[in-house]
């Protein structure tokens, strides 16, 4: 027995009055320009670490750029790529952008050699971002391990700016030896200036180190932590998450006020490459910042 379909007008449907956005590029045009940047600065923090300060050439372009702390940019060398770096400035600075840009590939190689005046560009800012706003009226407690004192950079410019808002605000900081740490020129600022109490530890001391040795869980016998007013920002190798979020979540800490940074594989960060894809998640797009009950629902996020 023959059976006809009845007609049909697709478009008439209910899904189809708010079809799916396939077309990614469509939401994020914005970030498909590109600012062009001159490098007004550079800070040599390590051998292999070097932070950047970029202005942005047009006035008005310079005026208009903003982001919040947690974003990162896509930072381009004319004629070698581009790769996303987290902005290490505060978000009330409108004269220039910071960037820690580590020496690892052929980019970030290339850049490691040029001079004040080179000619650069960034797209952005892509992603998710910290909470502060929210976290006002609590405890902050600041946690990097490496380089994640990099993104970590700009929470703590924030805290320092609306330090009237927040209770007590804590930076643990560990590298895997004294050489390595960044930033040094400013902890006697961040202690002294803006009342921000500051541990460092170190995995292998060298000759001459007189701070503390030992894993950077080590620190949380030095402070105490209430955990019911605290919220937690976690920057670092995604190894260290689990060792540091699983600590504070023994400590009591809610897993939803706990915040990490996972930077993993991101390389167009407009969520069209697909290499930072973890399940249906785009890290660039989706995050890089996630609450670490989120992350622990990401298969192979960490």
């Amino acid at each position: 027995m023959d059976y006809t379909l009845p007609k049909q007008d697709i478009n008439k449907e209910p899904f189809m009055r708010h079809p799916p956005r396939y077309n990614r590029k469509g939401i994020l045009m914005r970030t498909d320009k590109v600012y062009k940047c001159e490098i007004t600065n550079i800070v040599e923090l390590t051998p292999t670490e070097k932070l950047f300060h970029l202005k942005i050439l047009n006035d008005k372009e310079r005026r208009i750029f903003e982001f919040r702390p947690g974003q990162f940019v896509m930072l381009e060398v004319p004629g070698f790529g581009e790769v996303p770096i987290s902005i290490s400035s505060s978000s009330n600075n409108r004269e220039y952008i910071e960037l820690c840009v580590r020496k690892s590939g052929r980019t970030t190689n290339v850049l490691h050699k040029a001079q004040k005046g080179a000619k650069l560009g960034i797209r952005g800012p892509f992603g998710t971002s910290f909470p502060m706003e929210k976290m006002a009226g609590s405890n902050i407690l600041l946690v990097a391990g490496g380089l994640g004192l990099a993104p970590l950079r700009a929470p703590i410019y924030w805290a320092s700016e609306h330090r009237d808002e927040f209770e007590d605000v804590h930076i643990l900081y560990g590298t895997k030896d004294p050489g390595q740490m960044l930033f040094t020129y400013q902890y006697e600022e961040w202690e002294k200036v803006d009342h921000i109490k500051l541990l460092t530890i170190v995995e292998e001391a060298s000759k001459g180190w007189r701070g503390r040795t030992g894993l950077i869980t080590d620190l949380f016998k030095e402070i105490d932590i209430a955990p019911d007013n605290t919220y937690a920002i976690v920057c670092g190798p995604p190894v260290m998450f689990k060792f540091v979020c699983d600590h504070l979540d023994g400590l009591g800490i809610p897993m939803n006020r706990m915040f990490v940074s996972l930077e993993r594989r991101m390389h167009c960060g407009m969520g069209k490459c697909c290499r930072c894809m973890v399940g249906s998640t785009f890290t660039c797009v989706d995050g890089p910042v996630f609450d670490y009950w989120s992350v622990l629902n990401l298969k192979e996020a960490i």
